[in-house]
């Protein structure tokens, strides 16, 4: 029972509860009826008893995010900043669209004259920003933004091509006229011919004719090219490969076809600039045309085909009267010197090259000034760079040329050129037949120039004087011949010593003119005579520091070096000898020879007897 009644209980207070709740609502909605400013649109009629769906209490700025959650199209615009909304500066809803005005207002008004279309993802550009009439591209009953984009939607009657270029008109076509095609917006490189050269600038309709199909354009050469190829060129005779020697930056010149590669004719100097035409008279390909020199040039070949057809042998493409190319030095003449410089008329007097003659004398006949008397072998002494300077071997000859020589001309020595004509082999060889003149020595020297003179140069000699009669040695050497041969005639100098050393003879001419007996060639106050050896009588004691005059007081007898003198003491001392030689002529017996007063000491035991006169001290 008590159960019972306290479930009752609970169940009335949950009935009242949920009685409250429910006026509490209704209260609500009634009160946000009461406060709405008036009907919404007629889009948002849905939803105009959900305020919640477009406000939030109290936060006005949110209302922005719930315009977002239902108008996705335009959350999408904003983040990506594209489209009318995207584009504009940022700013809230409300301040363009507005509600509760009623089911039929419009809260997006268009201004078509002010609307700015360049905040749109289509900006107008030059004939499109001139339509004043928004419904040729916006469809009615379609939203503002569904306009379509591409071309075709407003061009499909312009469309010339019927759809066969695809709807992407605008590579090709541009904003200011339908009928113009912009040069460039085109890439024809994605296309079966892609355009170079000439071929850029050419227009359309050169290649596209009017009426018809782009994509059946011919690609051939011919197809565009076909009155250039008779009017101006082969006239259908080269086949329709134009492009083997054409190319697209100028028909002319044709410089694409490589007849070196191409052909097994390589086109070299003049045959490069020569017309195709001037070679090449017949249809191509099917008429050859022979690649030896004959095959064009028969009218040119001055010597009769005599030299066969090998034409290239002596010519050359550089221009057939260069003759040039010829290896004369495969021939039985090779070219040499001068021969090198020289026009094939000067020797080749006709075409019939081989009739000339190989020798010097078939040419240089009248350059010989011998007169034929050395033969015809005119090459053994004059050479290919010029007649003139002879290439002679001299040391072949008797006489071979050396130093000063080698430089002489030919007519210092052969007098005979000078008149027009030499005989070589008359020539004297001795030095004096043309040294005649530089002679100084007057003939006494003979005709011997060699002996002292060389073959450098005159004025330097190189006389041995070892051979002659004074052989020079010592301080000799050095002395100038002038020194001592006052003029050329060498023979004429004296050969003793006096003739140039009188001044220095401080004798005075008493011990003879033999002064090499005691003086010699490296330096005159220089004595070596050998008193011991060659007098023999050693000079010791004050003897060694005697003057040659205190013993040798006579002059030295004529063809003499000097005057004898005995070899006794009293030969130099008898005014000293105080015993008046009463003890004979041995005086070193006694005396000694340091000093004259100092006597020898006596032996012990010994008589008085005289020493032995032949001793010595």
């Amino acid at each position: 029972m008590r159960w019972t009644r306290r479930a009752a209980t609970l169940l009335r207070h949950a009935a009242a509860a949920v009685l409250a709740a429910a006026a509490s609502l209704a209260s609500a909605q009634g009160l946000e009826s009461a406060l709405s400013p008036g009907p919404v649109i007629r889009g948002h009629a849905k939803v105009e008893d959900q305020c919640s769906s477009c406000h939030v209490r109290f936060d006005r700025a949110a209302q922005d995010g719930r315009c977002l959650d239902c108008h996705k199209d335009v959350a999408a615009d904003l983040k990506a900043k594209a489209g009318l909304h995207g584009k504009q500066k940022p700013q809230a809803c409300r301040s363009c669209h507005t509600d509760h005005k009623g089911r039929d207002v419009q809260i997006a008004p268009l201004d078509k004259r002010a609307f700015d279309h360049q905040l749109t993802d289509w900006p107008l550009r030059a004939a499109h920003a001139k339509v004043d009439d928004c419904a040729k591209c916006h469809v009615a009953g379609k939203r503002w933004r569904e306009a379509a984009q591409d071309c075709v939607a407003c061009h499909k009657k312009d469309d010339v091509h019927k759809g066969s270029l695809g709807p992407k008109c605008a590579d090709c076509h541009g904003e200011d006229r339908w009928a113009q095609i912009l040069p460039g917006r085109f890439d024809h490189s994605t296309t079966r011919f892609a355009l170079t050269g000439k071929h850029v600038d050419a227009k359309c309709t050169a290649c596209h004719r009017k009426g018809e199909p782009y994509t059946e354009a011919p690609q051939a050469c011919v197809g565009c090219h076909k009155d250039d190829d008779f009017k101006k060129g082969h006239k259908g005779r080269y086949g329709e490969r134009c492009d083997s020697c054409h190319d697209a930056k100028a028909w002319r010149p044709a410089a694409l076809f490589n007849h070196d590669a191409d052909t097994k004719y390589a086109l070299r100097g003049k045959h490069r600039s020569v017309k195709c035409d001037d070679c090449h008279t017949g249809a191509l390909y099917r008429e050859k045309i022979g690649t030896d020199c004959l095959a064009c040039h028969k009218k040119d070949d001055t010597h009769k085909g005599s030299l066969g057809t090998e034409c290239a042998t002596c010519h050359q493409e550089s221009g057939w009267k260069s003759v040039a190319r010829f290896d004369h030095d495969k021939s039985r003449f090779p070219l040499l010197g001068k021969h090198e410089d020289i026009e094939c008329k000067a020797c080749h007097k006709n075409a019939a090259y081989r009739e000339v003659p190989r020798t010097c004398i078939g040419c240089h006949r009248a350059d010989d000034k011998h007169r034929a008397t050395l033969g015809e072998a005119c090459g053994a002494c004059h050479g290919e760079r010029t007649w003139k300077i002879p290439r002679f071997d001299h040391s072949t000859t008797r006489y071979p040329l050396r130093g000063g020589h080698v430089k002489a001309e030919c007519k210092a020595c052969h007098a005979d050129l000078t008149q027009g004509f030499v005989r070589y082999r008359d020539t004297p060889t001795d030095c004096l037949a043309c040294h005649k003149k530089d002679d100084k020595h007057e003939g006494q020297l003979d005709a011997h120039c060699e002996s002292c003179h060389n073959e450098q140069r005159w004025r330097e000699t190189r006389f041995d004087h070892a051979r002659a009669r004074f052989a020079l040695v010592g301080a000799h050497l050095k002395v100038e011949c002038k020194s001592c041969h006052a003029n050329l005639r060498y023979r004429d100098a004296a050969k003793d010593c006096l003739a140039c050393h009188k001044k220095e003879d401080k004798h005075k001419g008493g011990l003879g003119v033999r002064c090499e007996s005691c003086h010699n060639a490296r330096a005159w106050p220089l004595v070596r005579y050998d008193h011991e050896r060659l007098a023999h009588w050693r000079l010791d004691g004050a003897h060694a520091k005697a003057k040659c005059a205190d013993c040798h007081r006579a002059p030295a007898p004529e063809g003499k070096a000097i005057a004898a003198v005995g070899r006794e003491c009293l030969a130099c001392h008898r005014g000293d000898d105080a015993h008046d030689g009463a003890f004979g002529p041995a005086c070193d017996t006694c005396h000694t020879n340091d000093n004259w007063k100092t006597l020898r000491p006596r032996r012990p035991g010994a008589p008085g007897a005289a020493p032995n006169p032949g001793a010595r001290p």
